[in-house]
């Protein structure tokens, strides 16, 4: 079954953006857009509230619309539009199970906006089962044709990170672009060296050759995968949000990941991704991992 590029419209300019990008990223994979407008419909009409026909019919415009400009742009796309009953969370959550990728619009350097408020915006990203990805009303796709890299955060063990590096070499493959494999690192305290680990510090000569041996293992099995994507891989001391906040005006992408699975407080999206969702001045992509 294919799944397709889903977009999250509400009519604001980050929307737009997201359209934009999203159309973009369908045709480069060879997928169809799904256009859906979150609203969750009345339950009985207000007294001096809005008709709720008329809002039906408005939210029905605005996805047809946004659908219709993806087609004047992508004449070959093929390009649905729907809009979504149930709740904002609920139904965008539901969507992101059926795409490949659910694209929504955020605001710059602070909250998502739209139908996204606040700790609505949270919960879909931390329970979407797709990446989520998210685009400013100042990004635009021909911004990255510029020569900019995709650039992938990675940290622990290769299958701790295999989720979103997979995420950035199938896009880095189907854009043409290079990719920046980001580990960052700190001091452990005393009480964290053992034996095995002095061991290893010897051998490896040191805390940063260290920590460079294991991002190339686990950025080796996707050089072998995808031989004709530019990779360089990058250490650097200091804590991992910040690291990659440093290199975020190079980047057409930042790939962060979150855990799926939640914890004892519920789903949650982690310091990492909220910091660089919030920051970086580029489109982020929030892939959930096990």
């Amino acid at each position: 079954m294919t799944h397709p590029i889903t977009v999250g419209v509400d009519g604001s300019d980050e929307s737009r953006a997201a359209v934009e990008w999203a159309a973009w990223e369908a045709v480069r994979r060879g997928l169809p857009l799904r256009v859906v407008y979150a609203w969750n419909g009345p339950s009985h009409e207000a007294v001096g509230g809005p008709d709720p026909a008329e809002q039906a019919s408005w939210a029905e415009a605005l996805a047809r619309a946004a659908a219709r400009t993806a087609t004047e742009q992508h004449a070959d796309l093929s390009v649905s539009a729907e809009v979504l009953d149930g709740g904002p969370v609920d139904s965008l959550v539901a969507a992101a199970a059926e795409a490949e990728t659910l694209v929504l619009g955020s605001r710059g350097h602070g909250a998502i906006v739209g139908f996204l408020l606040g700790s609505v915006g949270q919960q879909v990203i931390a329970e979407a089962a797709s990446p989520v990805v998210l685009v400013r009303a100042d990004d635009r796709a021909e911004s990255e044709a510029a020569g900019r890299e995709i650039v992938v955060g990675q940290r622990g063990a290769p299958d701790d990170s295999a989720a979103g590096l997979r995420f950035a070499f199938e896009t880095a493959a189907a854009r043409g672009a290079s990719v920046r494999v980001v580990r960052a690192w700190s001091l452990p305290p005393v009480f964290a060296y053992s034996p095995g680990s002095l061991k290893l510090l010897d051998e490896a000569g040191g805390l940063e050759p260290l920590e460079k041996k294991a991002l190339a293992e686990a950025v080796d099995p996707w050089r072998e995968r995808f031989p004709d994507v530019p990779v360089t891989e990058y250490v650097e001391m200091g804590s991992a949000g910040q690291v990659l906040l440093s290199l975020a005006a190079r980047a057409q992408l930042m790939v962060v990941q979150r855990r799926a699975e939640p914890s004892a407080v519920g789903s949650r999206i982690g310091s990492v991704a909220h910091a660089v969702m919030h920051h970086a001045p580029c489109p982020v992509a929030v892939v959930p991992h096990a």
